[in-house]
């Protein structure tokens, strides 16, 4: 089964790689700061010690007051994995860079992700809907995408 990398060692790696770029560590997870999150997952691509060259997922969480990006890491090489979040606070115009570059696999899940939630990817060669139409009006994964909530007809009993 593959481990968990102790979020310690995980924050310590990457303050040393990536100088000014740690948030906050939790059991699990490690935040990054939005300006730095290409370099750091670069970083945790490359660095022999962790080798994560497997991204299983990307998400995004919209928590109304900002979305966060999720990103799901593997080492096949050593047999463990990380989670990595970062916060994006501009509702009008959420960006984030794009790591397709890093992880060719990260391609439909960054247009997956905006297509639903509207976030940007900055420098994605082929940014357009994945599972929605051109002209789709919204984001219909977005908490405010039916604000106000559409009234709902109940029938008439009788």
């Amino acid at each position: 089964m593959t481990e968990v990398l102790d979020h310690t060692k995980l924050a310590n790696i990457v303050r040393n790689g990536i100088k000014g770029s740690v948030c906050r560590e939790s059991t699990g997870d490690l935040s990054v700061e939005l300006e730095k999150l290409r370099d750091v997952l670069g970083f945790l691509q490359k660095e022999e010690s962790l080798d994560f060259k497997l991204l299983n997922s990307i998400t995004a969480v919209d928590y109304i007051e900002f979305f966060q990006l999720v990103y799901h890491l593997t080492s096949l090489t050593h047999n463990h994995c990380a989670v990595i979040k970062v916060d994006i606070f501009d509702r009008s115009n959420p960006t984030a860079p794009s790591v397709i570059d890093i992880w060719r696999g990260a391609d439909y899940q960054e247009r997956e992700i905006y297509d639903l939630m509207g976030i940007q990817f900055k420098d994605h060669p082929n940014l357009k809907r994945l599972l929605l139409w051109e002209g789709f009006d919204g984001h219909p994964l977005r908490k405010d995408y039916l604000e106000p909530p559409l009234p709902y007809n109940w029938p008439q009993g009788g």
